[in-house]
């Protein structure tokens, strides 16, 4: 997960470098489309897989390779709904994203090519899901470490030599994933597979099933894109194209950031699903503990790093110097992620509950810290405090949402007993 996020991350690097601020913040108006995209490909994957996990931990083979087949047919739906916006609408979700005419040409392209290599993203996402519960979880990350080194490759063949910028961006991010699912299909070649596509009709109890268990993923995914879409629109009106390339910094190492909770959730689900699968509660809930320990050492020694670095790590990403940008960006860091800890705790307990086929409390959590509390809290903060309200907006969201959850979780676990 997390050499998926350097993906955007590379990107991030490069533009940054040959690009300047501008770049920067037409990067960060884009940006927020790969969240929807890969968003739909884990909700999928995520939602499919777990169905898959229990059914193949009962025994019942059909009902797994019906749950893929249809998690496959799906999964094509919505690639097809994507490749046919950027064809058609890259211009209009430029403008709906807060492009102005300095960066406009730039979201515009970086968001086309993306939406075209939508099918390539989200058939990566749906077969990383179901080989790490078939059994092949080092298969699924060497698939995705492989395709990160490309892409960084790729990045600086395409933008520091061949002088491509934002085309070369987008296009370097489709042809990684293009590296990863070539590795994946070696899944099949020496047949390990266990999940195959079969004959069945799309059926109503099983397609609300994957999009049940799998839509808190979603929403967490989504609900990044919308926040960056929300930020960027205040940060616009307080600060400019210089606000928003500096959030830019911000939004794309929280994403590396998420992206390790978003590993562990990953790393969690096939267990956590097999033993609630086979009736051993105890060890499922054994593995939440171990999850929940883990991601609270990480938190720590990465918020360290980002108070005690963050003028460092501003300056690799500000190839201009430019002493507003880098200032916005410092101050942002060490209060943004003051969240670290309880974005992990939400995420982790979300997971739990998904894998344990509790989806509406997962959805609660879920919603909560996606929609109904980040966007007032941003857009009533930026009144109250300009910026600094602007970056306090997530940690007080994921704070409130982190409190509610704990209670949900204990909630659950009693009316389970």
């Amino acid at each position: 997960m997390i050499s998926l996020s350097c993906y955007i991350l590379a990107d991030t690097y490069f533009i940054a470098r040959e690009l300047g601020a501008n770049g920067l913040a037409a990067l960060n108006l884009a940006i927020p489309i790969y969240s929807f995209i890969f968003g739909g490909g884990l909700m999928l994957g995520i939602g499919g897989a777990t169905k898959y996990a229990i059914a193949r931990s009962q025994n019942k083979v059909g009902d797994a390779n019906r749950v893929y087949t249809n998690t496959a047919i799906i999964a094509a739906f919505l690639a097809a709904v994507f490749f046919i916006i950027g064809v058609f609408f890259s211009d209009v979700l430029a403008r709906a994203f807060g492009a102005d005419e300095v960066v406009f040409e730039m979201t515009r392209i970086y968001l086309r090519i993306i939406l075209l290599c939508a099918p390539l993203f989200i058939l990566n996402s749906v077969l990383s899901s179901f080989i790490r519960n078939d059994g092949a979880p080092v298969l699924a990350m060497a698939a995705m470490i492989s395709a990160s080194f490309a892409n960084i490759a790729f990045d600086y063949l395409f933008i520091v030599l061949l002088q491509m910028g934002m085309f070369g961006a987008a296009l370097a991010t489709g042809l990684a994933a293009v590296v990863g699912l070539v590795i994946k299909l070696t899944f099949f070649i020496r047949k390990k597979n266990n999940f195959r596509l079969i004959k069945c009709a799309i059926t109503r109890k099983i397609t609300l099933g994957i999009f049940s268990t799998g839509l808190p993923t979603f929403v967490t995914e989504v609900s990044a894109g919308a926040v960056i879409v929300t930020f960027n629109m205040i940060i616009l009106g307080l600060q400019g194209n210089i606000g928003v390339a500096a959030y830019g910094v911000i939004a794309n190492i929280s994403i590396v950031v998420i992206s390790i909770y978003n590993g562990t959730a990953g790393g969690i689900q096939p267990l956590i699903s097999r033993y609630y699968g086979s009736g051993d509660f105890k060890s499922a809930k054994m593995v939440l503990r171990y999850a929940l320990i883990l991601v609270t050492v990480l938190s720590a020694a990465f918020y360290m790093v980002a108070f005690f670095g963050a003028s460092q790590i501003v300056a690799i990403f500000n190839s201009e110097n430019n002493p507003v940008l880098q200032s916005l960006a410092i101050s942002g860091i060490r209060i943004y992620f003051i969240a670290s800890v309880f974005i992990a705790f939400n995420i982790i307990i979300s997971i739990y509950l998904t894998s344990t086929e509790n989806p509406r409390p997962a959805h609660f959590i879920s919603l909560l810290r996606g929609f109904v509390l980040i966007i007032p809290m941003a857009i009533l903060l930026s009144s109250i405090g300009g910026m600094t309200g602007v970056w306090l907006a997530f940690p007080v969201t994921e704070i409130i949402t982190c409190l509610l959850a704990v209670g949900v979780l204990r909630y659950t676990r009693k009316r389970a007993h």
